[in-house]
């Protein structure tokens, strides 16, 4: 979804990037399993038997009188908020979107503890992921285990380090009533598990503690690229709901979860079942359209966004509503939504969020002016922001900026060693052809293989994130595998241009045609899908329209990658010598 890395969840405002896809993927989320023998959390064994003191918000909701633009409540002429009310009768039978803007406390929990912290356990962490990259070059005469358990010995030390790491990455937690809301707004996420771990180690049966911790260690897993929280994550949960059976808190966590794992039809069973207990449960509403977009069921995305805007107005329906309209090629629906949505914008993760998506969608159309201006705000709200200070990167570069660009990423990947920017840090080295870039590149490379042979050990399906980092840079065979094992859970127009190129890769350019014309279909705007389908094309022997779409890529962003723009100019100018 839109605020993402790979291809999955989209992010709550103020949290990690979960949403939007990838520059070529959609990211992706974030948006978006690894292996690891991982240290057993500590429960928590307090002998009290203590009843749950964890609260949920009571559900509310807002509505007022439904735009004929079928717009979200956040579309308005003035762009601010509508007062709060309670849900009228019949107010969820509109057709269409209504509402004012609402704040709801993130539902979330997080499993039992783990060992002591050890100081400068982030440093450790960053370290030892470097020392993957070093090895690198060696990747593809020796074998993905020795890489992958390096990697994994750098993630599991963060996982030891649970809360010495403090990079402030203005992540904010709700809690349980019991724990101070002061300190989990601060920002500091890792500050904030350790305050639950310990409130939980006083009232181990606070279910809604636990669910917060579960959620927690979600986030932490996406921030710090480390997967080897998803299975504390749902210790935690497992226990919220062996306290008190379908709770919403704890259903929700598991449907965040579920998508932060790619299971998307796992992350729609959860997020239904938390509707049935609480249908203004706005992480599970959110959940249930980031859900239906990844399994490609556009239609019925459309139709949850509209009912997730009626019950629970906000910023995270809003950008979810914009970027069903993106898919679909409404780019100016998309904007204005997201215009107004940070006009009524008012914390710093909000305004990092929606400046963010901005940002995304300017950089889609080709306009990097707009988007680093977009970026800029989102960082001035949050200064590491990832999914803003990854944009502003892919900006500069698109806009020339190759050593600022480079630089950039090199700070990111140094924290944050994610398959989005080790790909583009990786092309940038290419592009620039210098003494040793090649080996770095290389690096960069070595280290997706990596983390994806981690996650899936942790049980993230990172079919996606292989087929896309393995067509152009890794072994074509392994990508053709992932990319129709992806298919075949879901058809979406990430998953079906990914399909088509590991396809064409492997030189089977008649079965990828229908796949990139599939990409293509909705109307998406994707520079990124319209040169996979020209060069296809142009292999399939249809030279008229390979000129069309690669023209038509290189116009509406002829930065879109370092190394695709540059390749797609190359087969432009073979079509026009060829006339």
């Amino acid at each position: 979804m839109s605020p993402r890395t790979n291809d999955g969840e989209r992010e709550q405002p103020g949290q990690p990037d979960a949403g939007r896809p990838a520059p070529q993927a959609r990211r992706p989320e974030p948006t978006t399993g690894r292996p690891v023998s991982e240290p057993e959390a500590r429960r928590a064994t307090s002998g009290d038997d203590v009843p749950g003191t964890g609260t949920t918000a009571s559900p509310s909701g807002a509505e007022s009188e439904a735009r004929e633009s079928g717009e979200p409540a956040v579309a308005r002429e003035s762009g601010e908020p509508a007062p709060v009310s309670e849900p009228k009768t019949g107010a969820l039978d509109s057709d269409e979107p209504t509402g004012a803007a609402e704040t709801e406390a993130p539902e979330s929990g997080e499993p039992a503890r783990p060992a002591e912290p050890v100081p400068h356990g982030g440093d450790e962490r960053v370290a030892a992921v470097r020392r993957v990259g070093a090895a690198g070059r060696r990747w593809r005469t020796v074998h993905l285990g020795a890489c992958a358990a390096m990697l994994a010995v750098a993630l599991t030390a963060g996982a030891v380090a649970l809360g010495a790491v403090h990079d402030q990455s203005g992540v904010p937690v709700a809690a349980a009533a019991a724990v101070s809301p002061g300190l989990l707004a601060g920002g500091d996420l890792d500050a904030s598990i350790t305050a639950l771990q310990a409130h939980l180690r006083a009232q181990p049966r606070d279910f809604g503690g636990w669910a917060t911790l579960g959620l927690a260690y979600v986030e932490q897993a996406r921030t710090k690229g480390d997967p080897s929280r998803y299975p504390q994550a749902e210790q935690a949960l497992k226990r919220s709901l062996a306290l008190r059976a379908d709770n919403d808190q704890a259903l929700a966590g598991r449907a965040a979860l579920a998508a932060a794992r790619h299971d998307f039809a796992g992350a729609l069973s959860f997020a239904d079942r938390t509707l049935k207990q609480n249908p203004y449960n706005e992480r599970a509403l959110s959940s249930r359209i980031d859900a239906l977009v990844e399994l490609g069921r556009y239609d019925d995305a459309d139709a949850a966004v509209r009912t997730a805007d009626r019950r629970r107005p906000g910023v995270p329906v809003f950008t979810r509503y914009a970027y069903v309209h993106e898919l679909r090629g409404d780019v100016t629906t998309a904007r204005r939504v997201l215009d107004r949505a940070l006009a009524a914008s008012s914390s710093p993760g909000d305004i990092a969020y929606v400046a963010a998506q901005l940002g995304q969608l300017a950089w889609n159309q080709g306009d990097y002016a707009t988007a680093l201006t977009h970026y800029a705000r989102a960082l001035a709200a949050d200064e590491n922001y990832l999914p803003a200070l990854e944009g502003r990167a892919r900006a500069q570069a698109a806009s020339g900026r190759q050593a600022e660009a480079v630089k950039g990423l090199e700070l990111i990947v140094a924290r944050y060693p994610l398959p989005g920017p080790l790909v583009e840090l990786g092309e940038l080295y290419e592009a620039r052809g210098g003494a040793g870039d090649a080996a770095k590149a290389a690096d960069q490379y070595a280290l997706v293989d990596a983390w994806t042979a981690i996650a899936r050990a942790n049980g993230v399906n990172a079919d996606l994130d292989t087929a896309l980092a393995a067509a152009d840079h890794g072994d074509r065979a392994t990508a053709l595998r992932a990319a129709r094992d992806d298919w075949s859970r879901r058809h979406t127009v990430h998953t079906a241009d990914a399909l088509a190129w590991a396809l064409h890769v492997n030189g089977r350019d008649a079965e990828a045609l229908p796949y990139a014309r599939q990409a293509t279909a909705t109307g998406y705007r994707n520079a990124s899908f319209l040169y996979h389908l020209g060069v296809i094309e142009k292999a399939t022997g249809h030279p008229q329209d390979a000129r069309t779409h690669l023209s038509a890529a290189l116009k509406l962003n002829p930065g879109f990658s370092a190394l695709g723009a540059r390749e797609a100019r190359t087969a432009l100018k073979s079509l026009e010598a060829s006339k």
